[in-house]
């Protein structure tokens, strides 16, 4: 069964369905809880609260095929609020163990991605490290896809700018 079908018969009241999509997303909801609250505990609970609150109100998910979308929308909507509940800055920088790189590779990832203004950093943070396509993302974010384009593009050119600036030749 694809995640768009499973998606459908979660939203008809099939709770079988709905744990099986939230199986599917777990990995990836966990991965943005913590680049935004960057503590695994925290993260760890983000994770089965948006669970309880997507739960809650899976009938009202319009469009199956946006699932993914609307459960990272839940998530980011439920750290900002953390966030704001602490008193602390949200960033969407740091993921857990990326695996990808290097421990020095990463802190300069790291680096550059805070040099980026937020909504910058999560644009990235949505389109390369959770991997969604550019219609997800302007879902998500409220706003037409070719600014998401737009935004994606001015991003990584100042990421480029910022790596040349300290003598590196990376292609980013």
């Amino acid at each position: 069964m694809d995640e768009t079908e499973l998606a459908g018969r979660a939203a008809k009241g099939d709770p079988d369905a709905f744990l099986l999509l939230m199986e599917t997303h777990k990995a990836a909801l966990y991965r943005t809880a913590f680049a935004f609250l960057k503590n695994e505990h925290a993260s760890i609970e983000a994770v089965q609260e948006v669970t309880a609150r997507a739960y809650r109100s899976v009938r009202r998910l319009k469009n199956p095929e946006f699932a993914k979308t609307w459960l990272t929308r839940i998530m980011i909507n439920y750290c900002q609020d953390e966030l704001k509940r602490k008193g602390r800055e949200p960033s969407v920088d740091r993921l857990p163990d990326a695996g990808r790189t290097d421990r020095h590779d990463r802190l300069e990832i790291d680096e550059a991605l805070q040099s980026l203004p937020d909504e910058a950093r999560r644009l990235i943070h949505l389109k390369y490290f959770e991997e969604m396509k550019i219609r997800e993302i302007a879902e998500l974010e409220q706003i037409p896809e070719g600014t998401v384009k737009s935004r994606l593009y001015h991003s990584l050119r100042q990421l480029r700018e910022f790596f040349a600036g300290k003598g590196g030749n990376r292609d980013v």
